[in-house]
């Protein structure tokens, strides 16, 4: 149970190194036996913090950016924007990442960053979104379908370096 008090603001340039922090250890987590232990063990934070320090400098072209955070630590985080895909209308937002620290997995900042993040897609005028899930992901598939996302049907395969991600697209009204 969280005993301290979470806040879940927009994200500032200065919270780069706690996202990128977030970012790859949710992923060499949520994605063990997923995608290959060498690809994962070689996510470098160093990396994440320069991607992060670029997109946090850039919103327009990036989308919005949310934190959860707990005595001024960053434990999760949350990505929207205009949906990317060439076969949406223009009334179509995305969800393009949400991810929280395995140590507060299930005490409800996922679905906090989730709601805040789809209200962000409303009240900037969109009317559905998307988002894309590994095909082989069923925690977070079952997780996005409680939450009344459902399968559209298109899939699309997305390189890493050297690793191939089978993703599969959801779309919500909003």
């Amino acid at each position: 149970m969280i005993d301290d008090v979470l806040i879940i603001r927009k994200a500032r340039f200065k919270d780069a190194a706690g996202i990128a922090r977030v970012h790859v250890a949710t992923w060499q987590s949520a994605y063990k036996g997923l995608l290959p232990d060498l690809f994962l063990k070689s996510l470098s934070v160093e990396e994440k913090i320069v991607k992060w320090e670029d997109i946090l400098s850039k919103p327009e072209v990036h989308g919005e950016s949310l934190v959860a955070e707990i005595d001024r630590r960053i434990v999760g985080f949350c990505m929207v924007g205009k949906c990317r895909d060439e076969d949406m209308k223009g009334d179509v937002g995305e969800l393009w990442g949400i991810y929280v620290d395995k140590d507060f997995a299930g005490e409800g900042i996922g679905t906090d960053l989730h709601d805040q993040g789809m209200s962000i897609l409303k009240d900037e005028g969109f009317n559905r979104a998307t988002l894309w899930v590994l095909v082989s992901n069923e925690v977070a598939r079952k997780w996005y379908e409680s939450k009344g996302w459902r399968v559209e049907g298109k899939t699309k395969k997305d390189r890493r370096g050297d690793v191939e991600l089978s993703e599969m697209r959801y779309v919500m009204g909003l």
